[in-house]
């Protein structure tokens, strides 16, 4: 197992639509540790395949007391009730804003060994997985902020010392400060 460097906001492969994944061997098997061992490393809630660089439909997590993967995810809101959070993005260090996401989901797919996964989740573990999904989609969670809270979001990416130096990967995303976005930007 290793840790592998973070795809940064600005990279093509974060906006880019992950394919199906059909072999199930020991390469899968690595990539699934090796994205654990990069989520675990950094403190992440979870971790798209995309996010490092590789363009397959797989993501990790560890959270809301729930560990594990699942390859080729699907999902769907089990009612209309929403939640609304802090959410923020190894992919985009340091920017946290208050995003809104189906409050309960179930999801299907697979485990690293073409096993079939299915099960419900609410709060952070139903945000990681609209979160990771989305990854896998060429989806970042700015897409899914409040216009006003985006606009903000992004004078802060522009902002960013990683973004202003044209960082487009990252050993480590922690090292950057967060700024919270809770107020629609006015002054643009």
């Amino acid at each position: 197992m290793s840790v592998v460097p973070i795809r940064l906001f600005g990279d093509p492969v974060l906006r880019t639509r992950a394919s199906e994944v059909s072999d199930f061997g020991p390469e899968l098997g690595r990539l699934i540790d090796d994205m654990f061992e990069t989520m675990d490393r950094h403190n992440g809630a979870g971790l798209a395949a995309t996010q490092i660089g590789v363009e397959s439909r797989v993501f990790v997590f560890n959270c809301g007391g729930m560990r594990g993967h699942i390859v080729n995810p699907v999902w769907s809101a089990e009612g209309d009730d929403t939640q609304t959070g802090a959410e923020g993005c190894l992919s985009i260090p340091g920017i946290q804003a208050s995003c809104t996401r189906a409050a309960v989901v179930t999801v299907s797919g697979v485990n690293r060994d073409g096993t079939p996964l299915h099960f419900t989740a609410d709060d952070i573990v139903a945000r990681a997985i609209q979160h990771e999904t989305d990854h896998l989609d060429g989806v970042l969670f700015l897409q899914r902020l409040d216009p006003a809270i985006r606009k903000g979001a992004m004078r802060a990416v522009r902002e960013s010392e990683w973004f202003a130096a044209g960082v487009t990967s990252s050993d480590d995303p922690g090292a950057y400060p967060t700024t919270w976005i809770h107020e629609p930007d006015e002054s643009a």
